[in-house]
């Protein structure tokens, strides 16, 4: 038998934890660590501090404690260029290089490749100053989308209902509401149709295609208040079905990652497509570099292959013929939060009963913005706790998960109760 791998993670969100749970089943694996990870991995990891800003220790890290594999879970050190530093000293690693991050670090240079390569994608321009900025709002007319450039947590996206909502959120930008991610800002047509969240595995020109899912970004239920990280995602996303698989697969994920070898930055990692499903077909939003939080953590529960060589087969670059397998089953993640989220919010609230709301067979829990106080669970963060069900359909599966959040005790949080809310009603429309 080949031998048993360390692996380290590197991420504190429910991103990881997930990843960590899926790692952690692997018959490959000898030992996992996590750093700095959060309150519910040490169930399946040991958690290490370590700073991800600081290249050279965990590469010494990596050394002393002989890992061997290491999987990146957040935007910010792929952007920072930390699989470059890793491969620079002969550690493998799950992630793109920096160049190849900016498809996440930088929405100006996405777009930009899909204008180059005939990618479907809004109509847009991106500018350095406020005044051109406004003209070509002003031009295009509302609603209108405004970015800031760079990264700014899933938040740097106003969708402006009026010229003067567009304007305040152009001078809000380029004013330092996100900080450098505004040094730029880029103004693309509103896009009408139904999101959707859409993965692969890419090594250069090699693609494994996984699945798709449904996020919901804003905060308040029936898609109202400011953006967010994600509030809840499932898992098949009845939209994406074969014939709409395909299409994304053709006309967005093979040519972004044949545009990527061709611009002499071949991806390496996880592409993560956020999508507009609209009449003339998929279109795309925005491309992240690593897995999609809150939908792995629903994915992680579908998936019926070994976690970790899929991870390793795409480092490795064995992606070629590979088959991943998916349960039949439909997940659905409820992402718990500090009342608050995504603007300001107190930190230390006791979060208890979660082994009861955990009881069922159909239910994990992922952690998130969580720490270990003594016996106790503390929120630590905005988004905290991951609530997911499987089931036989997305009307059961929100069923189940909203069960179990009622019997979380924490007064402090709160969550969207109407996660799924679009099949839900089509699998009503179909029923009746």
């Amino acid at each position: 038998m080949a031998k048993k791998l360390n692996v380290l993670v590197l991420g504190s969100g429910g991103r990881e934890h997930a990843l960590c749970y899926g790692i952690a089943k692997s018959e490959k694996l000898a030992k996992l660590y996590v750093a700095p990870g959060n309150g519910g991995t040490d169930d399946v990891a040991q958690s290490v501090i370590l700073d991800v800003k600081d290249h050279t220790e965990i590469v010494e890290f990596c050394f002393d404690s002989d890992i061997d594999f290491v999987v990146i879970g957040p935007e910010d050190p792929l952007v920072d260029g930390l699989a470059d530093s890793l491969r620079a000293a002969d550690i493998l690693c799950f992630g793109p290089g920096k160049e190849a991050a900016q498809i996440e670090g930088s929405k100006g240079f996405m777009k930009d490749l899909c204008r180059e390569f005939d990618i479907p994608t809004a109509k847009y321009e991106r500018f350095s100053e406020a005044e051109s900025a406004k003209r070509f709002a002003s031009e295009m007319g509302a609603p209108i989308v405004v970015k800031a450039d760079g990264l700014s947590a899933g938040k740097g996206v106003i969708i402006a209902q009026d010229m003067a909502e567009a304007h305040g959120a152009i001078d809000d930008i380029f004013g330092g509401m996100f900080g450098a991610a505004g040094a730029e800002v880029v103004i693309e047509e509103f896009m009408v149709g139904e999101e959707a969240s859409f993965f692969a595995l890419v090594n250069g020109n090699n693609i494994a295609e996984m699945i798709g899912a449904q996020d919901h970004k804003a905060v308040g239920e029936g898609d109202v208040g400011p953006n967010t990280g994600g509030m809840g995602a499932y898992t098949p996303a009845p939209i994406l079905d074969e014939a709409m698989t395909r299409r994304v697969m053709d006309e967005i994920i093979t040519p972004t990652a044949n545009a990527m070898v061709k611009r002499g930055t071949p991806f390496e990692g996880v592409f993560f497509a956020g999508l507009m499903i609209t009449d003339e077909g998929p279109k795309l939003i925005e491309y992240n570099a690593r897995f999609g939080d809150p939908e792995i953590q629903a994915m992680v529960i579908r998936l019926q292959s070994d976690m970790l060589e899929l991870l390793l087969a795409t480092a490795e670059d064995r992606l070629e013929g590979l088959d991943i397998k998916w349960s039949d089953e439909t997940v659905m993640n409820v992402v718990m939060a500090t009342q608050g989220y995504p603007l300001a919010y107190e930190k230390g609230s006791v979060i208890g009963n979660l082994e009861n709301a955990a009881a069922g067979d159909n239910i994990n829990i992922f952690h998130a913005g969580t720490k270990t106080d003594g016996g106790n669970i503390l929120a630590n963060g905005g988004r905290v706790l991951n609530i997911v069900a499987r089931a036989n359909s997305v009307t059961e599966a929100a069923k189940a998960a909203y069960d179990a959040i009622d019997n979380v005790d924490w007064p402090e949080g709160f969550c969207r109760r109407d996660i799924g809310y679009r099949a839900i009603a089509r699998e009503a429309e179909n029923k009746g």
